[in-house]
């Protein structure tokens, strides 16, 4: 067998072990999400779970966790990632609002907003700026914490070992399916088995798979996890704590809102296939 076939085989042994590891570990996190309480605590202990799955696979393979992409040498990826969710989301809540999928503004949220700011609440656009201001800073950072958790494991190792046997087009799929899958107990908890929840699902997957597009195309460009981290999280501030609650719902905004509906996906997949053709340019 030659040398480049042990580096294959090799490569698919890590990463079923890295799936392995993370099936246990998540399984855990769910069971105590489903079973105990506060389920908050477990459900960071979930996202924890792939960087802990990476840990114990390095670990077992005898390699140190320093190996891992830990550095950044060019911060411009940094801005590309903290940018890009932005504006996709924009450009998605925008749309929705136009359509009338959704209404702003939820002054029942402009007033939660006022009373924890301390501003009154007839000064809705100062009340509107220094929210989203400090949501977009200081909760970025502190939501770094949790999607670390997350991307450690699936931009800092699995992509990479993905990577040794498959095309960058393949590896932001497979990577984006495995991602998504790992949420579907969650999603599948949050709708309760409702009649939307087949919609939900696909939705929120094609999602996954258009911003896994996204994040490889950065991750392998800068050789670092951060810029990931740093993406999921204003991701996941400008849709649940923004944009989300400022709309207000109507009989159609199931359909169409949060990364659940169908206008993020829409979106993102427009953004997927500027990054895929960007990476196929690069021969990346």
């Amino acid at each position: 067998m030659s040398k480049t076939s042990l580096e294959i085989r090799e490569a698919w042994k890590t990463i079923i072990l890295f799936l392995a590891v993370l099936t246990a570990l998540s399984s855990i996190a769910y069971y105590a999400i489903l079973k105990l309480n506060p389920t908050s605590i477990y459900v960071g202990g979930l996202m924890l779970s792939p960087a802990l799955a990476s840990f114990i696979t390095l670990k077992i393979k005898k390699r140190p966790i320093s190996s891992l992409p830990w550095n950044l040498k060019e911060l411009k990826y940094l801005k590309r990632s903290y940018i890009t969710p932005i504006l996709y989301v924009s450009i998605a809540y925008v749309l929705i609002w136009m359509f009338g999928f959704g209404n702003l503004i939820n002054t029942e949220v402009l007033l939660e907003w006022s009373n924890e700011l301390g501003i009154d609440s007839s000064n809705q656009t100062l009340v509107i700026i220094v929210m989203i201001f400090l949501l977009l800073t200081v909760g970025v950072i502190k939501n770094l914490c949790s999607t670390l958790g997350e991307e450690i494991g699936w931009r800092g190792f699995l992509i990479f070992e993905l990577r040794k046997v498959m095309s960058f087009k393949s590896v932001a799929i497979v990577s984006g399916i495995i991602w998504a899958v790992y949420h579907f107990p969650i999603i599948d908890l949050m709708n309760g088995r409702g009649e939307n929840l087949l919609l939900h699902l696909s939705a929120f997957t094609i999602m996954i798979i258009g911003v896994s597009v996204i994040l490889a195309y950065y991750t392998f460009k800068s050789n670092s996890l951060w810029p990931a981290a740093l993406y999921h999280s204003v991701h996941n501030i400008y849709i649940q704590k923004i944009c989300t609650p400022l709309t207000i719902s109507n009989d159609k905004t199931t359909f169409w809102i949060d990364e659940y509906g169908l206008m993020i996906p829409i979106i993102t997949t427009l953004f997927a296939v500027y990054f895929w053709r960007k990476a196929d340019k690069e021969n990346l």
